[in-house]
């Protein structure tokens, strides 16, 4: 029995038999190529979310499909107990392309991060230190793990499920003289995001970094950089941290990795790495050869497609124009972020979830994060143009606001409530909007954005 092909069919058996713990649009994704998805009735929409900075190769990339089958071919999984060759290279390249010297392989980013977190307490451990404490920012998201979510600062994440793991401090993001303060004897790590994605995508000040850099090194600190959404050419460097000119002890790596196929990383240098002896840590999965495979395919192919300069290309045509509506429209208050994973605040008459949705039924696949604040994290391999549909598409929503149309997303200041359009009712309905709901979309105003 096959239901990919009915949505309601796909639905029922979500809501009856899989955990709700998302709360998913009314579509699904059947098949994608390049930048685009097409759902289950065929329509197509412009993915600039990019399974939130996993697809690095976009979908459907030759290069890692066929990377991925020849691979599943010959060996899918492999004890850790022998070699496993795909693992080796892989950490080979990941090191030749960064600061470090060794590499751990696990499953996912929260894994990641709970292996740099025991590795930091264990290189003190070992040396007969009792230092144990981390230091990690509020906004922080490490993970939902008990670890990695007792790292993030983010009370949210961790309150229904307290007690959390003990050890770590929190202070507010980009304010070294917090950071300063907090540091102590028992002070074993700082564990920082370069960009706080799951917040708003907020960057680090350069001088911030530079400064808790020192830090470290003048305390005897190891400093772990959280790069599970930005590394792997997300920011136009293969690693943010390479923007910064600072590099970590320990490194973290996960979503855009593998393309796609779930896998994580840990970085570190020599030095750091003695903090594992064998038997310390491992991972039943992670290093298999089919995973691996693919994050071989994943940075072979930035070379071939010379992708770091394709990502340097658009994310400058996206700024410019984002930036050019922050100019036509009060209502974007900034436009932050890099390379291709920016973050668009608004003000209190937009909701970002709303807004999100009229998106949606245009074609386009955005996140909304809080109220305010939309997310792009795009494939690597978008195109200018699909870049610009997607800025003119903003741009023609934002322009029903000055023309008078009832939208969704606008707040309204009368406290009249939102009215509610057909499109609206399938989303509530749990039913795709079909091309006569979807709302057109009226031309933008000026020629600015071509």
């Amino acid at each position: 029995m096959s239901i990919e092909n009915d949505l309601h069919l796909i639905s029922d058996f979500d809501k009856n038999y899989c955990l709700q713990v998302f709360a998913p649009l009314p579509v699904a994704f059947v098949k994608g190529k390049g930048s685009y998805l097409y759902d289950t009735d065929g329509n197509k929409y412009l993915d600039m979310i990019g399974g939130i900075a996993v697809n690095s190769l976009g979908h459907a990339n030759p290069k890692l499909t066929g990377a991925i089958a020849r691979q599943a071919k010959e060996l899918i999984h492999c004890s850790n107990y022998y070699y496993i060759p795909q693992r080796s290279e892989l950490a080979y390249r990941l090191c030749r392309a960064s600061f470090a010297d060794k590499a751990f392989f696990c499953n996912s980013g929260a894994e990641a991060n709970e292996a740099a977190i025991k590795l930091a307490r264990g290189y003190f451990s070992h040396k007969g230190e009792d230092k144990y404490e981390i230091i990690t920012a509020e906004k922080s998201f490490h993970g939902r793990t008990y670890g990695s979510m007792s790292a993030t600062g983010q009370e949210k994440f961790s309150k229904p499920f307290n007690p959390i793991v003990p050890g770590f401090k929190y202070v507010p993001y980009n304010d070294f003289d917090a950071i300063k303060t907090a540091v102590g004897p028992k002070t074993a790590a700082i564990m920082l995001e370069l960009i706080q994605g799951e917040s708003g995508v907020n960057p680090a000040d350069e001088e911030y970094i530079k400064a808790v850099k020192k830090l470290c090194t003048e305390k005897n600190i190891l400093l772990i950089f959280d790069e599970v959404q930005t590394g792997i050419g997300r920011t136009g460097k293969m690693f943010c941290y390479q923007n910064y000119g600072v590099a970590p002890d320990i490194m973290t790596l996960a979503k855009g990795l593998g393309g796609g196929v779930p896998i994580g990383a840990m970085l570190c240098t020599d030095e750091a790495a003695t903090g594992f002896q064998v038997g310390d840590h491992g991972s039943t999965f992670g290093g298999n050869p089919l995973a691996c495979a693919a994050g071989i395919a994943v940075m072979e192919y930035f070379g071939e497609a010379n992708l770091l300069d394709n990502v340097t290309l658009v994310s400058g045509v996206l700024f410019e124009k984002l930036n050019k509506l922050k100019s036509k429209y009060g209502c974007i208050k900034t436009v932050r972020g890099m390379g291709l994973l920016i973050g668009i605040e608004f003000d209190e008459t937009v909701i970002a979830s709303g807004l999100r949705e009229e998106l949606f039924r245009a074609g386009f696949l955005v996140s909304a994060i809080g109220r305010s604040v939309i997310r792009i994290a795009p494939p690597l391999v978008i195109t200018k143009s699909q870049a610009i549909q997607f800025v003119r598409a903003l741009d023609g929503l934002l322009s029903t606001r000055n023309g008078g149309r009832p939208n969704p997303f606008f707040k309204a200041f009368n406290n009249l409530g939102r009215k509610e359009t057909p499109a609206m009712k399938a989303i509530v309905e749990q039913k795709p909007a079909t091309e006569e709901t979807k709302p057109a979309l009226p031309a933008p105003e000026d020629s600015e954005l071509d």
